[in-house]
């Protein structure tokens, strides 16, 4: 038993030494006061006249040392003297820094090694010593390919290109999403054919707060996955999509599927029955306005959801019966433009109600409260935002007949229906709920203006959303040496970088960004 033990052990350090090879959390905190305004970070590095902290949402806050006096200041120089002490043997010596950067390779070459000679101590025990031997080394081996963590940056980095209208946070169990549930990148309901339509319209949700889409971070995977199809998961999301927007099971809860019956649009959307609207089919379409490496949605199991190619950019390999697999350990799913378009069965361990909805998930609020049916021969032309900016204005023809429309608007808690046809208009009035703001995102609160650079933790590539145009992009390490430096980063590949943190400074920004390579 105690052997086992000892087994058991080793194995369980080799794990964290797999599963913790980059640190990103920030040291301790200090507060600090500059210019009549304060900010807690920690100190990170010197360069030229400045100093640079990260802060409590790892951020990197640029300032110039000149800005700070009295104590504070002596404190920077004092820190900025021992940092240049530690540095000088690994700025004259490069292969050093490569040692330094690689580390996390030799942890994984330890980590074989240990494996290897646990195997052969097993192995070379008597045959009735092999079972009792081996047996704590597959329960561990299970345990791991049964469980995984999620790193909340890697999931974060998939929904910053649609930042402000989407929000994330997390804690230790779930990664939060925040939204409204409206698309800001297309358009909606234009599409849906002549027997698809269900009189119903988008209204903006408040999926905020207790009410935010979640996703586990520690997703299991399931012994029997559960089918996504007409019986299953009938109700409610499945997964949430990159730009705020929910995803349902791609059948109805009337069992056939939505896309041929002809009851989405040209987005693989609709609007149910509390006017919200949401995906039907995988929002392939998002890689336009994302990178074709990150994930376009993330299902409520925990796993990732990618198009036609894997993480690291090579063609699609074969898809199992949940319509995904493992890559480089990790599981993830991938949408087509064909059934199941998404997910045939959660390959993790989900929670399904009574009422065939997967829980926990966020809710929407309906407003108006008739049972809308299909409207045979209606075919929508349009759904635009109003001029007012508070209610869309959808229109359609009836038969091949124009003249008919559904303009609806809100104010406060009053939500205001025009019904109009050729023959005139009927306005019907509701008592809804009041309309919500999103939360500051991390990058309003801290950046304001700034380009939004992902992914974060990168692997080859780096994009940058950026406002401004001729911006010089300089990309450095952990010693300040520069790496790269140009007007051109999204096309740039970083792939022959060692693993570690670099960081990058645009022209003109006070701003720098931390950046993990893995």
């Amino acid at each position: 038993m105690k052997k086992n033990i000892i087994i058991l052990s080793l194995l369980l350090f080799v794990t964290s030494v797999f599963a913790h090879d980059v640190h990103n959390e920030p040291a301790m905190l200090k507060e600090w006061n500059l210019e009549g305004k304060s900010f807690k970070g920690s100190f990170l590095y010197h360069k030229k006249d400045s100093v640079f902290f990260e802060n409590e949402m790892h951020q990197v806050l640029g300032f110039s040392l000149n800005n700070f006096v009295g104590a504070e200041k002596k404190y920077l120089q004092n820190k900025i003297k021992e940092v240049n002490h530690l540095n000088k043997p690994l700025n004259n010596n490069p292969k050093l820094e490569h040692l330094h950067t690689n580390i996390s390779t030799l942890y994984y070459l330890v980590g074989i090694l240990l494996l290897i000679g646990l195997a052969m101590v097993v192995f070379l025990k008597k045959k009735s010593q092999k079972v009792k031997s081996i047996l704590p080394v597959v329960i561990f081996g299970i345990s791991v390919i049964l469980y995984s963590f999620t790193d909340p940056y890697v999931v974060q980095s998939a929904f910053l290109p649609f930042a402000p209208n989407v929000n994330t946070f997390w804690d230790n169990n779930y990664f939060y999403v925040e939204s409204k549930g409206i698309p800001t990148s297309h358009t909606m309901m234009v599409g849906i054919s002549n027997h698809g339509w269900q009189q119903q319209v988008p209204i903006p949700q408040c999926y905020i707060g207790a009410n935010a889409w979640s996703i586990p971070l520690n997703p299991v995977m399931a012994a029997t996955p559960v089918p996504v199809d007409q019986v299953h998961f009938t109700r409610g999301a499945i997964a949430i999509a990159v730009n705020g927007v929910p995803i349902f099971n791609p059948y109805t809860n009337t069992g056939v599927d939505a896309y041929l019956d002809g009851q989405l649009d040209n987005f693989g959307g609709h609007s149910g029955k509390g006017d919200d609207y949401h995906y039907h089919t995988a929002p392939l379409h998002l890689y336009n306005q994302t990178t074709n490496t990150q994930p376009i949605a993330y299902a409520f199991d925990g796993f990732a959801v990618y198009g036609s190619l894997e993480p690291d950019g090579t063609q699609m390999i074969s898809l199992d019966a949940n319509h995904g697999h493992l890559f480089n350990g990790v599981y993830h799913y991938h949408g087509t433009n064909t059934a199941p378009y998404m997910i045939a069965k959660f390959a993790g361990v989900v929670t399904e109600d009574a009422t065939h909805q997967l829980i926990p998930q966020a809710q929407a609020s309906p407003v108006r409260t008739e049972n809308w049916t299909p409207l045979n021969g209606a075919l929508i032309t349009s759904c635009v935002p109003n001029i007012t900016n508070n209610g869309y204005d959808l229109t359609y023809t009836l038969n091949g007949i124009s003249g008919y429309a559904t303009n609806y608007s809100w104010s406060g808690p009053n939500y205001s229906f025009n019904y109009v046809t050729p023959s005139g208009n009927n306005v019907i009035n509701y008592n809804g709920f009041n309309q919500c703001e999103l939360p500051l995102s991390i990058f309003e609160n801290f950046i304001s203006d700034d380009p939004v650079i992902f992914p974060n933790p990168f692997h080859e590539k780096i994009s940058v959303i950026n406002s401004k145009d001729n911006q010089v992009y300089v990309l450095f390490n952990s010693f300040g040496q520069v790496i790269y430096s140009g007007k051109k980063m999204n096309e740039q590949n970083f792939s022959h970088l060692n693993s570690g943190i670099y960081y990058i400074q645009v022209n003109g920004n006070s701003q720098t960004y931390k950046l993990i390579k893995k």
